[in-house]
């Protein structure tokens, strides 16, 4: 099975309503179970939380269309996603890379 990864740009409404707020939990709960089964490989939070971005893998868009609903705060982001070309993670680069 191919696996692709796509960058995910979430954008949050402003400002952050108290519904959204009481959400943020069950989100996280949801975020890290993502991360644990290997569906989310990166997760940060803009400083000014106008954005979400994330790395999803896949083998497809619409999969990660389908890992994306699940989130509780879906119904209230807008995602934009891209497929990417690659993705790198530091812990890779602890292993030496040969060119041959």
């Amino acid at each position: 099975m191919i696996k692709h990864y796509f960058m995910v740009e979430f954008e949050l409404p402003v400002p952050l309503t108290p519904e959204l707020l009481s959400l943020v939990p069950e989100h996280r709960i949801a975020v890290n179970r993502l991360l644990t089964s290997g569906k989310i490989k990166s997760y940060s939070l803009a400083a000014d939380y106008s954005k979400i971005w994330a790395i999803f893998v896949g083998k497809s868009e619409f999969e990660v269309m389908e890992s994306i609903s699940m989130l509780p705060l879906s119904e209230h982001m807008v995602p934009r996603v891209d497929g990417l070309a690659f993705h790198n993670e530091a812990f890779e680069l602890s292993t030496p890379i040969s060119y041959n």
